[in-house]
């Protein structure tokens, strides 16, 4: 599903003339792609997972990217590169507010019988398994770990 929305909204950028969008659709359907062919060889099909992982990484590969065009005083690579996250998160799953978070987190721990930081993976999987896209899990992490400590 989420890779027909891109092939539309490419044509719709095509047709409209806006070259910035349509740069960063062409950027998102070839890195699903490279995706698609790596997974090929393992022998798995691509998933709208894998894709929401795809987006997701470009997302915040842009970001640290962003960042340093930011401190280097190179605003107009900034503003590129936050025109494309822009582009990127229109297609990802919105992401859920800190309350929402905290409320999952709490249900994952009692949903598993975490007790403890040591099973904080097994917390980290229930979240990724239910929340996939929507929870920044590097974030995530350390309230998890903060909830199971204390």
């Amino acid at each position: 599903m989420l890779r027909e929305q891109i092939a539309e909204s490419l044509k719709a950028a095509m047709k409209a003339g806006d070259a910035d969008r349509r740069d960063a659709l062409r950027l998102m359907s070839a890195a699903i792609k490279d995706r698609d062919i790596a997974l090929r060889g393992e022998g798995k099909p691509l998933n709208e997972e894998d894709i929401v992982a795809v987006l997701t990484k470009m997302v915040k590969s842009r970001q640290e990217s962003m960042e340093i065009y930011d401190k280097n005083n190179r605003p107009e690579l900034a503003a590129k590169e936050r025109g494309e996250i822009a582009v990127i998160s229109g297609f990802l799953p919105q992401q859920m507010g800190e309350a929402e978070v905290a409320a999952a987190i709490k249900a994952a721990i009692a949903e598993t019988g975490a007790t403890s930081p040591k099973d904080m993976g097994k917390v980290i999987a229930a979240l990724k398994a239910k929340y996939a896209g929507q929870i920044d899990f590097g974030k995530a992490s350390g309230l998890v770990k903060a909830a199971l400590a204390g």
